[in-house]
């Protein structure tokens, strides 16, 4: 299952969260997704304090116990979402095609 993670840093720990997240290597990543995550893509808008990541997990569980990590400095949903081709296959299910 893909889910799309979107957020926003609250105001007071901007600064702080921003310089945490700017010192992080590959490995401070992938530990910080833990097992049975996968990170397809993340975009941020540093301005705004928001952002958007997109994973792959066959857990939700493990998707939330991710975006727990960082629950202190930000607020966040979490939502399962389709690609193009799984969408497209549920519409035309649902609808025909």
């Amino acid at each position: 299952m893909k889910f799309m993670i979107t957020w926003r840093l609250h105001a007071d720990k901007r600064v702080d969260a921003m310089t945490a997240f700017a010192k992080m290597t590959p490995a401070d990543d992938e530990a910080d997704t833990g097992p049975g995550v996968s990170l397809i893509g993340r975009w941020h808008n540093p301005g705004e304090g928001t952002g958007v990541a997109v994973c792959e997990s066959d857990s939700a569980t493990a998707v939330h116990r991710w975006a727990l990590n960082w629950a202190p400095v930000l607020d966040l949903t979490v939502e399962a979402v389709l690609d193009d081709a799984e969408a497209r296959a549920v519409i035309t299910d649902a609808y025909g095609g």
